[in-house]
């Protein structure tokens, strides 16, 4: 068993995950892992689970918190291309 980094369970199928930087984390579940790890909206503050978009080194969890900031290059940042469906 091994115990999680963020809560501190003791948990028999945690995991572990590396990072790019070469840091190794051991967590109980993907919630902790997300709490731990995630980047934060620089405009909203929320968690950036999915993509999200990067803007001059800055992260955004959309492209309307991009183009809402004072990053200039979000102001470039589209959600989507094309015309919106009927």
């Amino acid at each position: 068993m091994a115990i999680c980094d963020t809560c501190g369970n003791d948990y028999w199928l945690s995991f572990e995950v590396r990072t790019i930087g070469g840091e190794t984390h051991t967590f109980d579940s993907f919630e902790c892992a997300i709490q731990k790890l995630a980047p934060v909206c620089e405009h909203c503050g929320c968690k950036v689970v999915g993509h999200g978009v990067e803007a001059s080194g800055s992260f955004f969890c959309c492209g309307h918190c991009a183009r809402s900031s004072d990053v200039a290059a979000g102001a470039q940042i589209k959600d989507a291309v094309g015309v919106r469906p009927a």
